[in-house]
């Protein structure tokens, strides 16, 4: 029952936004009462938190089985951690969509759980960038920290606007942002 009301609340959050959502509404939505959604969550913020627990965490631990395959070199590393982002727009975009929109809602407190989690996922792609690096897979001369914000930029602004089942398959989406990211968008164009 948690779960099913949770895809339902995340879908009411997407659509009208966390302030907008009322516990009413929600209670409405799955057809239960309210002392049914107060044996499952605190409040409102409970839900939230627990949206933006299972969404990143769910990234985390995708993030982390790529980063221990010591058979991948750091590029192939990258790209499945791009891969991984683009292919969770499928199945969990209305919880991306609340994550990345509904965090201001949360307590001083809660956003101090949340927020070392974000910033791991971004800290494990600029590590992925600093060992490549120093691996002499990438470019010596760019700084990994700045790097590692603008594919995690590019990704997540996939979520806002991507649709998975148009015309461009998520492998393709993939493909596209890796060809920018490892050969940059400018043509060579030295006269020899």
């Amino acid at each position: 029952m948690k779960e099913k009301m949770m895809d339902t609340i995340i879908e009411l959050f997407g659509k009208k936004g966390f302030q907008a959502t009322s516990i009413q509404d929600i209670v409405e939505a799955n057809g239960v009462t309210k002392g049914t959604f107060y044996y499952y969550f605190k409040n409102k913020e409970d839900v939230l938190v627990h949206i933006h627990q299972s969404f990143i965490d769910h990234l985390l631990d995708g993030q982390e089985k790529i980063m221990t395959n010591e058979d991948l070199s750091n590029s192939k590393k990258l790209y499945q951690i791009v891969e991984l982002l683009i292919s969770n727009i499928r199945t969990n975009g209305h919880s991306a969509l609340v994550f990345f929109q509904e965090m201001r809602h949360l307590s001083e407190e809660k956003t101090a759980i949340i927020l070392p989690k974000r910033q791991q996922f971004q800290e494990n792609i600029q590590k992925v960038l600093g060992e490549g690096m120093e691996a002499g897979e990438f470019k010596k001369d760019l700084r990994a920290d700045m790097l590692s914000y603008a594919v995690l930029g590019m990704a997540n602004w996939s979520y806002f606007w991507y649709e998975p089942d148009g015309e461009v398959d998520e492998k393709s989406l993939t493909d596209l942002y890796m060809r920018l990211i490892f050969k940059g968008i400018e043509e060579d164009t030295h006269d020899d």
